[in-house]
């Protein structure tokens, strides 16, 4: 059997490297960074992935040297690109300019690698470092602004790339990983049915005669697994549980039975767990102990369920429908660091993991695959096709402060912004709440800054991306479509509205928040909003994943009852959405979704006349930096 060797040197690519080569109906196998090159031997090609780390640091991941004399067809990506360099002897160092997302890249050889491309390629970058100078034998074959973008030996087939080839918005990513596999002279053997009769035959083997208690949400991954399973051990042994955290769509909790039951998921358990989910996390505030919280609430409710069902705990595995997003995000193999802690990743789950007590047999997928299997087993494509939903629910589109959080100097800061942005038309406002982002393979929780005024994507993108790269205290653009994204109210005229918004000295308010049920409500009555508008307006499928995020943000610095506790901000305090549509395909990389402006301005004229919600803000920023997810 032909196969591709792919070495992990951190972060997701690995196996996004692996998944984009099964696409291509190529066999891969992924070893760990440090593996002998002996055990190389016999495969058809290798490709060294990215990495969080430099390869200059002292403790840097390094691969066998012996690599480079196996005789086969080299690829290295990202930090495999400069790892392939420094082991010829080539200088890498801090680039002058850090480059993450799209950039445009000139072609100067089309050969080899790059045979049938574009002069000019879009290509998405996500690095620090640079490859200063070339190793012997060595040509450039691709050029970004001031970097080598592609290097070439074309007599050893060896070719590095500082760009990820492998992601979705590289144009022409696929393109030039299949002209790698040809150069390999590697057979196109892998179909998704291997994989679906390979893992029923692995779960039989793990699960024995024992039985499986699936934790169920009625999104495609948990649903797919549930199938899965079905299938491998017959439905009278797997039993679901969905639990209702009180964080669920609207009337979702009553959609996901009726839809899992039709599929003939008769040995379902419903629980009711709202309660206790709001109680565990009453003034908590720090998005990972959220996580954290939830996800140990959820494995004490599954106990108590099977307690009370009068199952004896040692003869059930816990199934989870887990893919390697989760695990890779959440710091969950060797050398990767951790973006956010996943509910299905806690610290009792990775104990259960190692006792044997967990099966997750979709765990090395990512999304594209999951549909697929999920297609293979027959299940609908409503079910399949369902925008992703975190297991954690609204909890995390739903951010909690106690206070005002700005950065230091943001004054100073917000002018520097301002002078960059003021050509464009556009003002600039740092907020005073963090976010979640991904910068150069880390995690980073850091400001969002607001661009406000009239302007278009191709903008906004541009500034979006400069802004970033640029100003390390921020890792998030949002635009505010004044006047149109603020609510008119009876005390404030919306061209005082305006300029209260715009002035660089007020206009913003943030109050004591933490999750309640009010809030909530008022979360789940915009998603719902949302939900149907991309329905009626028939763009559901062009968008991957749509989260609608709550933040405890007055704009109008109008928020009335701001003496009370501002968990009363359902009642009227002021809040603002964040309406955070991407595109992707396997969520390790997106692009924020460009919606119609004139569909957009319907949509935030729904939202604004909300009770209690002040602004509406749309999300610009590309992943990375900034994550799908706020929290």
């Amino acid at each position: 059997m032909d196969k591709i060797a792919v070495l992990d040197f951190g972060g997701q690519y690995a196996h996004l490297i692996a998944n984009r080569v099964r696409r291509l109906n190529v066999y891969s196998e992924i070893f760990d960074a440090a593996t002998p090159a002996a055990k190389l031997r016999g495969f058809k090609g290798v490709i060294l992935s990215g990495g969080p780390q430099s390869v200059y640091d002292k403790d840097a991941i390094k691969c066998d040297p012996g690599i480079l004399e196996l005789g086969v067809p080299l690829l290295g990506i990202c930090y495999g690109h400069q790892l392939l360099a420094y082991l010829q002897d080539a200088k890498v160092e801090p680039a002058d300019y850090r480059e993450y997302g799209l950039t445009q890249i000139k072609v100067l050889k089309k050969e080899g690698v790059f045979k049938g491309l574009a002069d000019i390629e879009t290509v998405w970058m996500s690095h620090g470092d640079s490859v200063k100078d070339l190793p012997s034998g060595y040509e450039v074959i691709g050029q970004s602004p001031g970097e080598y973008a592609a290097i070439a030996n074309f007599a050893k087939n060896f070719y590095g790339f500082q760009f990820h080839l492998e992601v979705s918005h590289t144009k022409s990513g696929m393109k030039m990983l299949d002209n790698f596999l040809s150069i390999c002279g590697v057979k196109k053997e892998w179909k998704i049915d291997n994989f679906i009769e390979e893992e029923i035959e692995r779960a039989r083997a793990l699960i024995g005669d024992k039985k499986v208690f699936m934790l169920v949400s009625g999104g495609v991954d948990s649903t797919v697994a549930f199938a899965l399973l079905g299938r491998a051990l017959g439905p009278d042994r797997v039993y679901g549980l969905f639990v209702d955290t009180g964080f669920l769509r609207f009337n979702e909790r009553e959609q996901v039975e009726k839809s899992l039951k039709s599929l003939g998921f008769d040995n379902l358990h419903v629980k009711d767990a709202s309660a206790d989910f709001f109680s565990a996390l009453k003034e908590v505030y720090e998005p990972e102990k959220k996580r954290q919280i939830i996800g140990e609430l959820f494995l004490k409710v599954q106990a108590e369920v099977v307690a009370s069902l009068g199952l004896n705990p040692d003869e059930w595995l816990i199934g989870q429908g887990t893919i390697y997003p989760d695990t890779i995000e959440s710091g969950g193999t060797k050398n990767s660091a951790k973006i956010k802690t996943h509910h299905n990743r806690v610290s009792k789950i990775e104990e259960m993991i190692k006792q044997g007590r967990i099966i997750e047999p979709l765990a090395q997928l990512y999304k594209d695959e999951v549909r697929a299997v999920g297609e293979k087993l027959g299940l609908p494509a409503e079910i399949v096709w369902r925008h992703p939903f975190p297991g954690p629910g609204l909890a995390v589109r739903c951010l909690c402060a106690k206070q005002a959080n700005w950065p230091e100097g943001f004054r100073q800061l917000e002018a520097r912004l301002n002078a960059d942005v003021a050509k464009h038309g556009l003002t600039a406002r740092i907020l005073p709440v963090q976010s979640v982002g991904v910068q150069g393979d880390f995690r980073t929780y850091r400001h969002p800054v607001a661009l406000i005024g009239d302007s278009d994507f191709a903008i906004l993108d541009a500034v979006a991306t400069d802004l970033i790269n640029r100003y390390t205290e921020i890792n998030r653009v949002l635009w505010l479509k004044a006047p149109a994204s603020i609510a008119e109210t009876d005390t404030v005229s919306t061209e005082q509205t305006k300029m209260r918004q715009v002035s660089r000295n007020g206009g913003l308010a943030v109050t004591d928040s933490y999750l309640t049920r009010e809030r909530i409500a008022l979360l789940q009555k915009a998603d719902k909003i949302v939900s149907q508008f991309i329905e009626e307006k028939g763009i559901s499928r062009q968008i991957w994943q749509f989260p609608t995020v709550l933040v405890p943000l007055s704009v109008q610095g109008n928020a009335r009852g701001a003496g009370e506790k501002a968990n009363a901000s359902a009642r009227g305090a002021g809040e603002s959405i964040v309406l955070r549509p991407v595109e992707s395909d396997e969520a390790m990389t997106a692009n924020f979704y460009r919606m119609d402006l004139k569909l957009l301005d319907e949509l935030i004229q729904r939202l604004v006349k909300i009770p209690g919600i002040s602004a509406v803000f749309y999300d610009v920023t590309n992943k990375p930096p900034g994550t799908i997810e706020w929290e």
